[in-house]
């Protein structure tokens, strides 16, 4: 499952000639769409008000890089996962895909394989961690649909990135992590692999999180996946590679050099698929934002975006989870086809339909019924009760996520966000935020 060629026999051959197709495609007819679409005209010309009204869950907590005082938090779906070839490049320009072994039960295991990865100055060799089990208990949500977490009438906690202030962002270990502390929602960035697999990464560059360098859309699933994810991981500093190597506690738990916790093995410290996300966790909802990444021109790349969303759909489709994920993302031309892809999957407004909501020229759309707004922009609130009141007068709900701000996420701070009636928190720290909970009785 966790070679290139075993991932495609995961996903249905359609999806990859799909997703190969529109990018061409959408790629040749981006800049016409660009001048045709008074979204994307529209999300041209905004000016640092827009900013504060962005309507995706995307920068989240700690994504800017700043500092962020944060404590491990405990660990408990019967899960199970195989390991993945190892590497130690920087920059992977080519690699070999690992031989796998058939699953003789419910377990999917690979044989350990020597890969040569090639750069442009070096080549190193590397041999794969040993094959791995992973077996952690994690408590059944309260509910597991959209609709039915809504109907709860309490606030929701929603684990950004895993909780990427307590554990390593994105990997399958915080997502357990998380899942176990008793979050309602994973909230998770998907993007599209050069080989056209929807994977789980918030940069569109592998260059935060482990230890190589290089765009995502010129990286294979198995060169990817051959990552440590936990390379840089420092509780509370999202990315930050100017600490002592000590600080780093998970890295190596990906390659075997280092031991992993109980219960894990080093696959739970490797870039994800949404697809090895979803059926890991098959009772929690799902939030998940559509990222766009960057042309050769260094600007955001319609078309990615808009071969993403055409994958996610139908990965949505094929694991029967369209009531069970909503869908963000800050490009509302991207948003839009989605819809038109998925139209019964939940999605919450795009960058231009807030900003025309919160200016009061236009009206959301009445099939929205989550609204995702970030809590401060440049230390500017956002949210304020008066936001939180008219968010509810319309009949929806209000979810805060904490990008590009110097708040420190702690139990205090999220006691104040549910207090002031906001319904979803989308947490860097989502045990604290459970224990936040707790305390108001929700």
């Amino acid at each position: 499952m966790h070679a290139c060629r075993a991932q495609r026999c995961q996903f249905p051959a359609q999806h990859h000639q799909l997703a190969s197709t529109t990018m061409a495609l959408t790629r040749r007819t981006a800049t016409a769409a660009r001048k045709r679409s008074p979204g994307v005209a529209r999300a041209a010309s905004l000016t640092a008000t827009a900013a504060l009204l962005v309507a995706a869950c995307g920068g989240g907590s700690g994504d800017g890089g700043g500092p962020q005082e944060a404590a491990p938090a405990p660990s408990e779906s019967t899960t199970s996962t195989a390991a993945a070839p190892a590497s130690t490049t920087t920059a992977p320009a080519t690699a070999a895909a690992p031989a796998t072994t058939a699953p003789a039960s419910t377990t999917s295991t690979t044989a350990a394989t020597t890969t040569t990865t090639t750069t442009t100055s070096t080549t190193t060799t590397t041999t794969a961690p040993p094959p791995t089990t992973t077996t952690v208990a994690v408590p059944q949500p309260e509910a597991s649909t959209v609709a039915g977490l809504i109907a709860l009438e309490r606030p929701l906690v929603i684990a950004h990135a895993a909780g990427d202030q307590d554990y390593p962002h994105s990997t399958l270990y915080a997502y357990t992590q998380s899942a176990a502390a008793g979050s309602d929602i994973l909230e998770l960035d998907v993007m599209l692999t050069a080989d056209g697999a929807l994977i789980v990464q918030h940069d569109d560059t592998v260059d935060r999180t482990t230890e190589a360098s290089g765009p995502v859309n010129e990286l294979t699933l198995a060169e990817i996946k051959a990552l440590d994810n936990a390379h840089w991981f420092v509780a509370g500093f999202w990315g930050d590679q100017t600490r002592p190597a000590e600080d780093y506690v998970f890295r190596g738990v990906r390659t075997g050099a280092v031991e992993p916790p109980e219960g894990f093995g080093p696959d739970d410290f490797r870039v994800a698929t949404f697809r090895e996300v979803a059926e890991r966790f098959p009772d929690h909802v799902l939030d998940v934002e559509i990222k766009l990444q960057r042309g050769p021109d260094g600007q955001e790349d319609l078309a990615t975006g808009i071969a993403g969303a055409e994958v996610l759909a139908a990965e949505i489709a094929d694991l029967g989870r369209e009531d069970s994920v909503i869908v963000a993302c800050f490009n509302d031309e991207v948003l839009e086809l989605f819809n038109e892809f998925a139209p019964s999957v939940a999605t919450t407004p795009g960058e231009a339909a807030l900003l025309g909501w919160f200016t009061g020229g236009s009206a959301l759309d009445d099939r929205i019924s989550v609204v995702q707004v970030p809590f401060t922009y440049q230390g500017i609130p956002v949210v304020t009760a008066d936001t939180v009141a008219r968010v509810h007068d319309e009949g929806r709900e209000v979810w805060v996520w904490l990008s590009g701000t110097d708040v420190v996420e702690t139990r205090e701070f999220y006691a104040e966000l549910f207090a002031l009636g906001v319904d979803g928190v989308i947490a860097g720290r989502p045990a604290e935020a459970m224990a936040a909970l707790a305390d108001i009785g929700g």
